[in-house]
């Protein structure tokens, strides 16, 4: 079974000391120091969803003079950061528009991992500052990140917190709706209970069945008792109630 190789620019002849320190995949963004060279590995920016990062490398050979992909020189370390500060500055217009939680939620799958990306992104110029503490464009890069950095968390909280605020919102509403739907079901069980007992009279003296004479006299008055009796009821259920 061979050996992967960590696929590098066709123009790095790297050292071996630098060699020796990488493994068949990019790892995480980093410096990597060897005999008088350095290698910066950096990622591009994450898509949600996608755990694999793509690397990009910045060799610094043992002249002092630095190595990209697409040739001499850092440009391209700026234009990644360009890129970074494109995908934060998209996902902040879509979170002032939105009204979708949807939306908030494809944000905050993004804006985690930016979160992280920059952060690490940091880091690694950190650490090549370390390395090389006079290197000026380094150092631009190194600031410019941590702006990044400091705009993608606010955006992860931001989404984090509109989504929250929406869900209590959501909650309010719904208990709400529940109050107003418990304040008509009372009513109605009051209008109920109200006319239970003339219901429950009527029910009894509609049998067809033989009634005394002195009950059949006495309709008016056991008619408004029961309407008292309702009202009785009731006052009693809701006093209870209050």
């Amino acid at each position: 079974m061979t050996e992967e190789k960590l696929i590098l620019p066709a123009h790095y002849e790297l050292e071996r000391e630098l060699l020796e320190q990488l493994s068949s995949r990019p790892g995480h963004q980093r410096c990597v120091v060897g005999h008088g060279e350095l290698l910066l590995v950096l990622h591009e920016v994450p898509q949600a969803g996608v755990p694999e990062r793509d690397a990009l490398f910045f060799w610094k050979r043992h002249d002092g003079r630095w190595v990209q992909p697409g040739g001499p020189g850092l440009d391209e370390v700026g234009a990644l950061l360009d890129r970074y500060e494109a995908a934060i500055d998209a996902n902040e217009e879509i979170l002032e528009k939105t009204e979708s939680a949807a939306d908030v939620f494809k944000i905050l799958r993004q804006a985690g991992p930016l979160a992280r990306s920059t952060r690490n992104f940091v880091q690694a110029l950190e650490q090549a500052l370390i390395q090389e503490p006079d290197e000026r464009d380094i150092r631009s890069f190194r600031d410019k990140a941590k702006e990044l950095e400091r705009a993608s968390e606010l955006l992860y909280i931001d989404s984090r917190e509109t989504l929250n605020y929406w869900q209590a919102e959501s909650a309010e509403e719904h208990a709400k709706s529940s109050e107003r739907l418990g304040n008509i079901l009372f009513k109605l069980n009051l209008v109920t209970g109200f006319f239970l007992p003339l219901v429950a009279l009527g029910s009894l003296f509609g049998m067809n069945v033989n009634l005394p004479n002195f009950i059949k006299e006495l309709f008016w008055l056991i008619f408004f008792g029961g309407l008292i009796v309702g009202g009785l009821l009731l006052w009693y259920v809701s006093r209870e109630r209050k």
